[in-house]
């Protein structure tokens, strides 16, 4: 049986707090990126449409035609609404709350799991408290990691239940998370109102091709590696990575994690413009070109488990005050130079942890 390996454990804060600033003291050009992206309310529109139409369709036919328009169609669809409700979840498409909790309740309906509105309460908390077991649901817990172990076949479950220990494990852990209130109420009653409908209209058989895709898409599938493509080390001393390949294009460039990091106020139609901005700040750090070469070299190389993480003490109150001065630092600067709707948005950024070094980034 494979061993399983120790966590990364350090004893510093999370250390994203800096690049942000340093990263518009070099490049201020970088601050007119931030603000919205309307134009998500139609890719949305399109995307859930696609999504009903295979199911329509799809859910007339036998069950492996099921599975195999699941795999190579519907895992790739309802993973781009994931990346829509993620987007939303920063207020990102339109500048009202409000707003972009309807329209990732309206993304959530594909998916089955009713998810958005609780992903919101989490998700934040991740940026401002990565590593840190009691506040980041990113995290696999120690007893969730002992459990599914280090073989390729543990890994392989992991994976396929990630639905299932993210969505419903790793949540109940978290201290400060606001995971249930009226919105979240209203996001359970729409999707079942919509699964009622998909069973009454469609049948049982298009409901397990949106069921199906749901599992994959976050789970034992290429694009289920962006989960461990986001913060698994690969490179000692870095902890966040981003992937740049062609599924980006087909995820609203979620892969881009670094820059998203770095200014959570920039929405996905305009993340690869940083790098392009600011190439000295990410072409020296380790990327991904792979999410399918990431997932066989997850479940099949002992040497990344689910303990690949950086783990840290709890940080709160240090963390918190760094945080405010951090985004204090931000927004002064943005206010001296550039308009007031940037620095308003500018109070979002969270900094990422991985310096520019000197030398060429490998390539994973």
């Amino acid at each position: 049986m494979a061993r399983l390996p120790d966590y990364t454990h350090v004893d510093y804060p999370e250390p994203h707090i800096g690049r942000t600033t340093r990263i518009l003291k070099d490049h201020p050009e970088i601050a007119k990126l931030f603000g919205y992206t309307p134009s998500t309310a139609f890719w949305t529109l399109g995307v859930v449409g696609f999504q009903v139409a295979m199911a329509a369709w799809i859910g007339t036919q036998a069950w492996w035609v099921i599975l195999l328009a699941s795999f190579f169609v519907g895992a790739f669809a309802n993973h781009s609404l994931f990346a829509i409700i993620h987007d939303c979840a920063h207020n990102l498409a339109f500048k009202k709350s409000p707003a972009n909790k309807w329209l990732s309740i309206f993304a959530n309906l594909p998916i089955i799991f009713p998810c958005a509105i609780m992903f919101r309460g989490y998700h934040l908390l991740h940026h401002r408290y990565q590593g840190e077991f009691n506040y980041d649901a990113d995290l696999p817990g120690p007893k969730e990691s002992a459990f599914f172990g280090n073989t390729a076949f543990g890994k392989a479950s992991w994976l396929f239940l990630f639905f299932v220990v993210e969505g419903l494990i790793r949540p109940t852990r978290l201290k400060e998370a606001k995971l249930y209130d009226g919105w979240a109420f209203l996001n359970v009653v729409i999707e079942l109102l919509f699964l009622g409908a998909i069973v009454f209209f469609l049948g049982w058989g298009a409901f397990a091709y949106l069921a199906i895709s749901s599992i994959l898409c976050i789970g034992l599938h290429p694009v289920g590696a962006r989960w461990i493509q986001e913060h698994f080390i690969i490179k000692p001393g870095q902890e966040t990575y981003s992937y740049y390949g062609p599924l980006n294009k087909l995820a609203f460039n979620v892969g881009y994690h670094n820059e998203h990091h770095d200014f959570m106020g920039v929405p996905w139609s305009r993340l690869p413009k940083i790098k392009q901005l600011a190439p000295e700040y990410y072409d020296t750090l380790v990327y991904h070109t792979s999410w399918t070469k990431l997932l066989l070299k997850f479940i099949f190389d002992p040497n990344l488990s689910l303990r690949s993480r950086v783990i840290r003490t709890d940080h709160k109150e240090l963390a918190k005050m760094r945080m405010k001065t951090a985004e204090e630092r931000t927004e002064r600067f943005l206010k001296e130079s550039q308009s007031d709707r940037f620095s308003a948005t500018a109070s979002n950024s969270t900094p990422t942890n991985n310096e520019a070094e000197p030398k060429s980034a490998a390539l994973v």
